[in-house]
């Protein structure tokens, strides 16, 4: 337990998981995306649905969209400063079973058409828990720097790349596995205990059956994303 979770997170807004823990699932959509998106389909679930104006999940859950932090003070503006921004954007309610209360399901897509999906839970004291990563199962939470790779479900993808975050210097923490499907595509979420480098990530994204990876960085100093 670190002091985040006894007195909470420094913000903007009057709840801890309707604000900061939806700010903080925006900025990841924004971070898995990789670059500005021009437009955004956000659909709530559960008690976001229910109070998102009155408790600012709205605004909060753009502001990340746009690259703010839960403690920036633009956040109540960041409706206007959507639009300012050219980002078009509908926010939209919608029932999940069996679902977290504080569900959000964000759609983004960039200018090139890129687009990325995430659904994610806000779980209290602004910590936060992405589910579901373009129609696959996930399981993290962005406090510890994550790799997200796609890839072809071939024998030996998983060794080489764990023997590259080994010559790194790079400790796993955390490994989750999700494949739909024997033999197509398959998708490794791996938090790691430290960083690390550019010439890593480049070697990663190099393997043969490799489809992209995605470089998480917990840091807030960081530019949270490689």
């Amino acid at each position: 337990m670190n002091v985040l979770d006894i007195i909470g997170p420094v913000m903007i807004g009057p709840s801890s998981s309707h604000t900061a823990g939806a700010a903080r699932i925006g900025y990841i959509s924004r971070k898995l995306l990789a670059q500005p998106p021009v437009e955004a389909d956000i659909a709530l679930a559960g008690s976001f649905a229910q109070t998102y104006r009155g408790h600012g999940t709205d605004r909060a859950i753009v502001a990340g969209i746009l690259g703010m932090r839960p403690d920036d003070e633009r956040l109540p503006d960041s409706l206007a400063l959507a639009r300012d921004a050219g980002l078009t954007y509908q926010i939209r309610t919608v029932t999940l079973p069996r679902c977290h209360p504080n569900t959000a399901i964000i759609r983004l897509k960039a200018q090139d058409g890129t687009t990325v999906e995430i659904e994610g839970a806000s779980i209290g004291g602004g910590n936060v828990l992405i589910t579901r990563l373009n129609g696959m199962e996930s399981a993290f939470a962005g406090q510890c720097d994550t790799l997200i790779i796609p890839h072809r479900d071939t024998p030996g993808v998983i060794a080489t790349v764990s023997q590259i975050l080994s010559f790194s210097g790079a400790n796993i923490g955390n490994f989750k596995l999700t494949r739909p499907a024997k033999g197509r595509l398959a998708m490794m979420t791996i938090e790691l205990d430290n960083p690390v480098p550019q010439e890593t990530i480049r070697a990663l994204r190099a393997l043969p059956n490799v489809e992209h990876v995605v470089y998480l960085h917990a840091n807030p100093e960081d530019n949270g994303h490689v």
